[in-house]
């Protein structure tokens, strides 16, 4: 059976919300779809069953398929012993199987959807790609059912991506637009989805879906995700050991320009050299970040000049009222606010103005310790930092850069001292701690740098040598093993000890 996107969906006419203006509003029309279930008879595979298998295994059973859950880690619950999953437990309609499988199930099943933390190296998934059989990223199996009439604004790069993607949400949600925030930031597109095929047809849920977009979301090209705005934020080595080189690297995140058509509007970093050339062969309307066309940043003057005028944008953006930490996060608001007037879907600078001061980043970045700072500020008065999604040495670089000389309430933050933390169960990364230190040194560090056990003893070998005025900054350069479960766990035991007496 050939899909046909065209075909799933009724059509009827609905009016929204009035368009969103400073100055002025008005009504605005469009098509909702309605959808029926396209995959009854059918037979998916989801391989990978953390928060966006999940997702996407509900997905294929509302849209009437029969699930085939599959995930190598033996540890996992099944499916059919999850309340989520309750109407489907009749044996038939979904089966879980956990550790080791037998490969020949995924030549007989019709859909394979693949979870971004699955690699196509494993599971036999290049050979099934070769083959024809049809295979599919958990996002395009989810952009597949996103009625056409929602616009779709996807963001990628190596750093900056969740930020972007909140900040959009947190400026729409501010107007009064109702928009799905998700992909890589947390909640799956699928989830989307499932809620557009939930709801009755003459009632969108959103007007708008603001997508984050992880280079492994991108291996399996896309044939249904085909966004409204793309935007590749930056290029920095990162995931090498996935993708090998920095041209896969590029090549893979241009993969979502790829069904963009000259009406769409693609925003890159002026001046990257890997993703000029991974974007040739595409068409759209490229604007630049940091050049025109497109956006210009002057953090001094604290406005962002836009130019894009094959989409009708030229104006200027006011940030003198942006609360946030770090000078970047300039660069963070000004994309997301010409993302916003690339998406047309009626706001305009003059709207988007009244949201700077009501920006805040996601937690873990370039955060300052909130209780710690507004009940004592530490009784040495030092300012804690928690930048604990700094997993790679570029966003350290950033929030570092931002911090030294910054102010922020009269308080000068000046960065005196690092601490480097060896993880203890892991004998290659006692190694590479040293290996940190030394390296630190040839290059010509000059400021105090100690080892210690783990965290609780550099957040205390840290507050004996802080004094007042000083930053204590967590910002690790790399991504979390051993002590932490992830990057959000690493921060938040940060903060717990930074509350500490």
């Amino acid at each position: 059976m050939k899909l046909h996107a065209c075909n799933y969906y009724k059509h009827e006419t609905v009016t929204l919300k009035p368009i969103h203006s400073a100055k002025n509003t008005k009504p605005r029309t469009i098509k909702s779809c309605g959808l029926k279930q396209d995959l009854q008879g059918q037979s998916v595979a989801v391989i990978g069953l953390g928060k966006s298998g999940r997702a996407a295994a509900r997905l294929a059973l509302a849209r009437g398929a029969s699930v085939l859950a599959i995930d190598q880690n033996q540890n996992l619950g099944h499916l059919e012993k999850d309340s989520l999953f309750e109407k489907y437990n009749d044996g038939l309609s979904l089966r879980t199987i956990l550790g080791d499988f037998d490969g020949e199930l995924l030549k007989d099943v019709d859909v394979v959807v693949v979870s971004p933390g699955v690699s196509v190296e494993s599971y036999g998934l290049a050979c099934l790609l070769q083959s024809g059989k049809r295979v599919m990223s958990e996002l395009d199996f989810a952009a597949q059912v996103i009625p056409r009439s929602i616009k779709i604004l996807a963001v990628t790069g190596t750093n900056g991506k969740s930020t972007v993607v909140t900040f959009v949400g947190q400026m729409l949600n501010h107007l009064g637009i109702e928009a799905f925030v998700g992909g890589n930031l947390g909640n799956p597109l699928s989830e989307a989805a499932f809620h557009c095929i939930a709801l009755p047809s003459s009632k969108p849920k959103f007007q708008a879906s603001i997508v984050e977009v992880s280079s492994y979301q991108m291996e399996i090209p896309n044939k249904y995700f085909c966004p409204t705005v793309s935007v590749v934020l930056n290029l920095t080595p990162d995931h090498l050991e996935r993708h090998k080189t920095m041209k896969n690297y590029a090549l893979t995140k241009c993969h979502l320009f790829s069904h963009m058509v000259n009406t769409k509007l693609g925003l890159l970093p002026f001046g990257n050299q890997h993703l000029n050339e991974a974007i040739k062969g595409h068409r759209f309307n490229l604007a630049w970040i940091g050049a025109f066309p497109g956006v210009k940043i002057d953090t001094e003057a604290k406005t962002a000049s836009f130019e894009v005028p094959a989409v009708g944008v030229v104006s200027q953006l006011q940030l003198h009222n942006m609360k946030v930490m770090g000078r970047h996060n300039y660069h963070n608001a000004a994309v997301a606010a010409l993302s916003v007037l690339g998406l047309d879907i009626g706001v305009d600078v003059e709207a988007l103005n009244s949201t700077i001061e009501i920006l805040r980043t996601p937690p873990h970045r370039m955060q300052i310790a909130k209780h710690c700072y507004a009940v004592h500020r530490d009784i040495q008065g030092v300012t804690w930092v928690d930048d604990s999604k700094a997993t790679n040495l570029e966003a350290t670089c950033t929030g570092l850069m931002d911090l030294k000389g910054h102010k922020s309430d009269a308080v000068y933050v000046n960065v005196n001292a690092i601490c480097v933390s060896q993880l203890k169960d892991i004998y290659n990364l006692v190694y590479e701690r040293v290996l940190i230190w030394k390296t630190l040194v040839n290059n010509g560090l000059s400021i105090p740098c100690f080892a210690v056990a783990n965290m609780k003893d550099a957040v205390n070998h840290a507050r004996r040598m802080a004094t007042n005025g000083d930053a204590i900054v967590l910002s690790p350069g790399c991504a979390s093993f051993d002590e932490f479960r992830n990057f959000e766990h690493r921060g938040m035991v940060f903060q717990e000890l930074a509350f500490s007496a």
